[in-house]
């Protein structure tokens, strides 16, 4: 069993390179990123609890083996997401018929980060807000909601989405800018405007 107090003192490449020689201190990152991948697969498929553990257990499997792999010039956190982001894109491609929604909390920052980008009317209640900006997020492209909800709901900089995306950072800082212009349409079009 590891000591969690002994897994929160290391860094994550300080966790890979031990958990190299020590396969029981893998239960360190699993631990330090399985909150906060499940709530990025919920942000970007919408899929159950069930669902986004196996996921996740496919994905920390994968890791796992390829492990040797990671490229230390990589933020580790940036390797993980990729990973699951691939698993949950897998996933996606095998359910194809189910319909994908995003899952945003009302204590997000993205209430504010999103609703400034289209002047939503200030005296909306939160609750309300947050339903509005689910039922846009739900109505975008695949490609331009997975990078708002990386940025603006999992605090990524361009560089992480890049990585995680395998995309270049131009080509990010694009398709966030056009994510931002399909999302101002889509309020000024429709689910915002019509939701009561």
């Amino acid at each position: 069993m590891t000591d969690h107090g002994q897994c929160a003192e290391k860094t994550d490449e300080e966790l890979v390179t031990l958990t190299l020689k020590d396969r029981e201190l893998y239960a360190c990152l699993i631990r330090r990123y399985e909150a906060p991948l499940a709530r990025y697969v919920r942000r970007i498929s919408g899929y159950s609890d069930d669902d986004i553990a196996d996921i996740l257990q496919n994905a920390f499997i994968s890791a796992y083996r390829n492990l040797n792999g990671f490229d230390p010039s990589l933020k580790f956190s940036s390797w993980l997401y990729r990973i699951v982001h691939n698993e949950t894109i897998s996933q996606h491609r095998k359910r194809r018929a189910r319909p994908q929604t995003v899952s945003v909390e009302e204590n997000d920052n993205v209430f504010e980060l999103l609703a400034s980008e289209v002047d939503v009317a200030r005296d909306a209640d939160r609750a309300m807000t947050a339903m509005r900006i689910r039922a846009v997020l739900d109505a975008m492209d695949p490609k331009y909601r997975e990078v708002l909800v990386l940025k603006y709901l999992e605090d990524k900089d361009y560089r992480e989405i890049s990585d995680i995306l395998q995309k270049p950072m131009g080509t990010i800082a694009t398709l966030i800018n056009r994510a931002k212009k399909q999302f101002r349409n889509k309020v000024e079009d429709g689910p915002l405007s019509t939701i009561r």
